[in-house]
């Protein structure tokens, strides 16, 4: 079941006061033994309410009023959404829960309601089938679609180039020999077993996987990867550092849509587009 655990507001809460160094760390921790458990979807803390406004409804007329807002008792400081197996652990762990506030605090379970329990109202179903596609949806545009490079034997090579190249971070990196589960018999290469299986690393705000593969069969047709960077001399650098032993299909130069553009396929065999930004029309 999914519960809304509600940190209600207190007088400090609503004044703004900010928690000391203590109730943050013990906060903290608290949050990562709920993440560690497995049950925490989301949470946040709130703003005063005199940040806040209220829209109100009568009828068709539709009116705000601004923040802050009387009956503190009642207000909302903060929320977490949990998904557990019942009411009983909820309660538990709010009972774990530091005191989230410098006076008497009060910390209030909701249950959410299930799409069951709309059955009555919708007895065709056509309701149920339309908050399903809805969620969907919404799974949809939160789903992340990731560059997953593949490079043949030089997996290492060519992390250690990123790195010196572009300002690559490397996340992560397993090898074959390292795996929980063995390789299937006569699915790697001869020689491949030392080499990487998984990796995963941050160039700017976009973070790539990358492995081995399997063997050094491999090519790079049909993609290039896109890099925008804001600043002309940087743009220049990281394209020559990719040229490098590479080929140059398109120099940097001035288009119509940016200032600096070029395309390039590095020493590995990616081809990249290398730019700055254009103005916003």
């Amino acid at each position: 079941m999914k519960v809304v655990v509600f940190v209600k507001a207190t007088k400090s809460s609503e004044a703004g006061e900010m928690p000391d160094e203590k109730l943050l760390a013990d906060m903290g921790k608290f949050n990562e033994e709920l993440v560690q458990a497995g049950i925490v979807k989301a949470g946040e803390g709130l703003k005063p309410s005199s940040e806040g406004v209220r829209v109100h409804f009568s009828g068709s007329d539709r009116s705000s009023t601004d923040g802050p807002f009387a009956e503190t008792k009642e207000l909302v400081a903060g929320f977490w959404l949990w998904e557990v197996a019942s009411m009983q652990e909820a309660i538990d762990w709010v009972k774990r829960c530091p005191n989230p506030m410098l006076e008497d605090s009060d910390i209030e379970i909701r249950p959410l309601y299930a799409t069951e329990d709309f059955a009555d109202s919708d007895p065709s179903g056509v309701l149920s089938d339309q908050e399903y596609k809805l969620r969907e949806t919404v799974t949809m545009q939160q789903a992340v679609v990731q560059p997953y490079l593949f490079f043949a034997g030089r997996c290492e090579e060519a992390l250690g180039f990123y790195e010196q190249a572009m300002g690559a971070t490397v996340l992560m990196k397993m090898r074959f020999s390292e795996s929980p589960d063995p390789v299937p018999d006569g699915m790697l290469q001869p020689g491949f077993e030392e080499k990487v299986m998984h990796a995963s690393f941050k160039i700017g705000k976009m973070t790539l996987m990358a492995s081995d593969g399997c063997g050094d069969a491999t090519s790079h047709q049909g993609f290039r990867l896109a890099m925008s960077v804001e600043n002309e001399a940087v743009c220049d650098r990281v394209f020559t550092a990719l040229a490098e032993d590479g080929n140059v299909e398109m120099p940097l130069g001035k288009t119509f849509w940016s200032p600096r553009y070029g395309m390039v396929t590095d020493k590995f065999g990616i081809g990249w587009m290398v730019m700055v930004p254009g103005e916003q029309q």
